[in-house]
């Protein structure tokens, strides 16, 4: 398979690259997705789908993971949920693996097991409510919640995506990744979602006045800066992966997250890194679940990196 930009990796350096990035986003083991089977099935979305591209790609989807992440810490009813209802302080990581595995799930198992997660996180979303620090009462459930994570989440893997993958990606290809996720939001509840760039844009410019950088947003983000990885020299690799997150960040939340001009020469390093690094984690983990719901639906492996 054609990587861009990927030499050939000896095994060994595949084992260990490997080893390295399964040590930080383990796999699920609990409730384990069945990619391989019924043959044939395509998914909600199928293989020749701009999502399956887009969420096929790790160094894109890692970064934007923990980018939507400091991004959701700007909502103070979203923010509540997670302060009410999660234990942040000790399993942040394992909170992030958990989405991950539910965008993975739904992108490319089989339909049943795809509509399967989404009816299992509805109905966690029903249970997790409460009230904010001013009072308002929450819901995971509320469709202009659903709205702001999914926004939240798309625009941060798409950003990765044209980051460390694909800067040329037509406007077109964008807005057609937009308008196909947006059915798991609706899936969930979710309302006027954004389908476009365009729109996307837009949302954002008229969600900023209820946004906030509180005291809990600086002690979730502290806790994010301060993570243990279990791998070794944790700490240079947890400063790789919030940088190259950080950069991803569009300007207007820099300013909210009071990102110093610092740290931002810091994130632009890490990004410079992970870019130079991207081609190998991509051979390194080029059997991951898109290549086995390929070889499901009958289509070449290389599907996920051709346009």
């Amino acid at each position: 398979m054609n990587f861009p930009g990927a030499a050939t990796l000896s095994a060994p350096l595949q084992a260990q690259i490997r080893k390295w990035v399964m040590g930080v986003f383990p796999r699920e083991d609990r409730n384990p997705v069945d990619y391989d089977h019924p043959v044939g099935d395509p998914g909600l979305f199928g293989p020749q789908s701009v999502t399956w591209k887009i969420h096929g790609d790790f160094p894109g989807m890692m970064s934007g993971g923990i980018c939507a992440l400091m991004l959701q810490t700007l909502h103070p009813l979203a923010l509540a949920g997670v302060w009410d209802h999660s234990n942040f302080r000790a399993d942040l990581v394992g909170r992030l693996r958990r989405t991950t595995t539910f965008v993975a799930a739904t992108t490319y198992a089989p339909t049943r097991e795809a509509e399967r997660l989404i009816a299992r996180v509805a109905g966690i979303h029903e249970r997790v409510r409460g009230h904010a620090e001013d009072g308002r009462a929450y819901s995971a459930a509320d469709p202009d919640l659903l709205t702001w994570v999914h926004v939240t989440e798309m625009s941060s893997f798409l950003a990765g995506y044209l980051r460390y993958c694909r800067p040329s990606l037509p406007v077109s290809v964008q807005d057609r990744y937009y308008w196909e996720t947006s059915r798991i939001a609706e899936a969930l509840g979710a309302r006027r979602v954004p389908k476009s760039v365009a729109g996307v844009e837009a949302y954002f410019r008229r969600i900023q006045p209820q946004l906030e950088f509180s005291a809990r947003s600086v002690e979730v983000l502290g806790v994010l800066k301060s993570i243990r990885l279990p791998i070794p020299d944790g700490g240079a690799s947890r400063r790789l992966f919030l940088g190259s997150a950080a950069v991803l960040l569009p300007d207007w939340a820099l300013n909210h997250l009071r990102r110093s001009r610092l740290e931002r020469l810091r994130d632009a390093a890490a990004a410079r890194t992970l870019q130079a690094a991207a081609p190998l984690v991509r051979a390194a983990l080029k059997d991951g679940v898109g290549a086995r719901s390929c070889a499901r639906t009958g289509v070449d492996r290389s599907i996920l990196y051709t346009w």
